[in-house]
């Protein structure tokens, strides 16, 4: 699951892209779970009962996780709320308290292709020292890691039609204002 869901963050660097902590990739990934199910046959794990991922900085939480593994060893990961909000939190690369969370009705994880989807009442979120700068919400959120690239579509389908409601982003200035002039 390396650079998991929080290459998503990137989609908020608008002004200035702040990686995901690549560290993170390289660490061992610890989950807790209510129950379990595995499938070796079809390479299918089921964990539900509240679900916990942890793999360093990364913390992402569901109530339910399906995992599959294609025979090349690459996994797609869903997350799934079930009624709360499948979230995610990581430190990003750079100096200071920099952070990305998330939270969506689903979230999809595809490690091979390196890209990340987020369903239904989507929204990530960059802070800084425990503060919010940038957000950004919609029905569906993509983040293709590897391009760099992100796209917002106002239904959860991944498409943008006529009526199906508007996404909103929140982008905080950069620059401050100039000192008062002495008099």
């Amino acid at each position: 699951m390396k650079r998991l869901l929080l290459s998503a963050a990137l989609l908020l660097g608008v002004a200035a892209p702040a990686l995901a902590e690549k560290a993170d990739s390289y660490k061992p990934t610890n989950i807790s779970y209510g129950a379990m199910d595995i499938d070796d046959v079809k390479q299918v794990t089921i964990m539900s009962g509240g679900v916990k991922l942890t793999r360093g900085t990364l913390t992402m939480t569901a109530e339910r996780a399906l995992v599959k593994q294609s025979p090349e060893g690459y996994q797609q990961v869903t997350l799934y709320g079930d009624g709360k909000k499948a979230t995610f939190r990581q430190k990003r690369d750079g100096a200071g308290d920099l952070w990305v969370e998330g939270d969506a009705d689903r979230i999809e994880y595809d490690e091979q292709a390196e890209l990340v989807k987020m369903f239904n009442k989507a929204a990530i979120r960059r802070l800084e020292g425990g503060k919010q700068n940038d957000e950004v919400q919609g029905e569906f959120i993509s983040y293709d890691s590897r391009k760099e690239f992100f796209s917002v579509r106002n239904t959860a389908t991944g498409e943008s039609k006529p009526g199906g409601g508007r996404g909103t982003m929140v982008i905080q200035p950069s620059r401050t204002e100039p000192p008062a002039e002495k008099k």
